[in-house]
């Protein structure tokens, strides 16, 4: 692994601690991070009440070239929902699910956050 690719996944996974806090005071709790399945990964899977909340969270420093949401295609839904299946089989989970997005601009500790509920369906 590169000294880039080092940087970079320290730098997410500071951006995603920091998410899983800020979700935590939305109400949020925090059940597991980095969540790796078949072909994917779930960034955090928290609680909401009853409802197991799988969590994207994308993170840039500004919207120079476009906003972190863009970057959550139809593609991107298809792997979280196929690696959120293997997940709950994997854990033998039975509950209401739901997708949601958080998009994280800035720097810390300056961080703007967009918070989608379920941004999209499992179909």
């Amino acid at each position: 692994m590169t000294n880039n690719s080092r940087t970079a996944r320290a730098r997410g996974s500071a951006i995603e601690r920091v998410a899983a806090q800020w979700l935590g005071h939305q109400g949020l709790t925090l059940v597991a991070r980095n969540q790796y399945a078949k072909g994917g990964e779930l960034d955090l899977v928290m609680r909401d009440g009853d409802v197991l909340v799988f969590v994207e969270v994308k993170h840039r420093l500004d919207t120079r070239h476009g906003h972190p949401l863009e970057t959550i295609t139809p593609a991107k839904q298809q792997r979280l929902v196929r690696t959120a299946r293997f997940y709950l089989a994997r854990n033998g989970i039975s509950c209401p699910c739901r997708f949601d997005v958080l998009a994280v601009i800035g720097s810390p500790p300056d961080l703007e956050f967009t918070w989608v509920k379920a941004a999209f369906e499992a179909y």
